[in-house]
């Protein structure tokens, strides 16, 4: 079983960023907060930064997180949003770490398959899934929210599962571990 402890989701983004904080304790997992910071209306590229930040601290200093995971850039034909995107991601990391925050990132498909059990899963369906399972009242203002929970969830799944059950990191591992499945000739 998994210690009580504080998850804070982000769905990084230079116009919307999503947050979602999540407790796990005794009974399970309990959404604490749930929503965005919009961007859209700040035209300067670099306010939109300090903008992230400033509500990072806020967050960071509001719900004293144990942990915070980051969905993770995924490829884009557009070198200009992936560029962009992972400033966002950088500037919401980096004040985490300021605050002696661990950080993870998960890769999109990922967080949709922890959640949905489907990696290609859409973010309605990623939403409603969360919303059956964490039973939350509060309807999210954006989809970036619901993501950002996700993240959280995702996270908190995987603390959850026993090194056991894992697998090896590596072939040497595998084998080492399953003699009997190493078929010599």
């Amino acid at each position: 079983m998994l210690k009580e402890s504080i998850i804070l989701g982000i769905d990084p983004g230079t116009n919307i960023m999503g947050y979602g904080v999540i407790h796990i304790g005794p009974q399970g997992i309990e959404t604490l907060a749930l929503g965005i910071v919009n961007m859209q209306k700040i035209k300067d590229p670099y306010r939109k930064m300090s903008h992230i930040l400033e509500h990072m601290f806020d967050l960071l200093d509001t719900y004293k997180p144990d942990a915070m995971a980051i969905e993770s850039p995924f490829y884009s034909k557009n070198v200009q949003s992936m560029l962009k995107l992972g400033r966002a991601q950088g500037v919401a990391m980096a004040a985490a770490l300021s605050r002696n925050v661990p950080v993870c990132e998960y890769a999109p498909r990922k967080i949709k398959l922890a959640i949905t059990g489907k990696g290609a899963a859409s973010k309605e369906q990623v939403a409603a899934m969360l919303k059956g399972m964490l039973h939350f009242n509060q309807e999210p203002v954006s989809l970036d929210a619901t993501d950002a929970l996700a993240v959280a969830v995702c996270h908190a799944n995987q603390l959850q599962i026993p090194v056991a059950l894992q697998g090896p990191k590596t072939w040497k591992d595998f084998i080492s571990k399953n003699p009997q499945r190493v078929v010599r000739k």
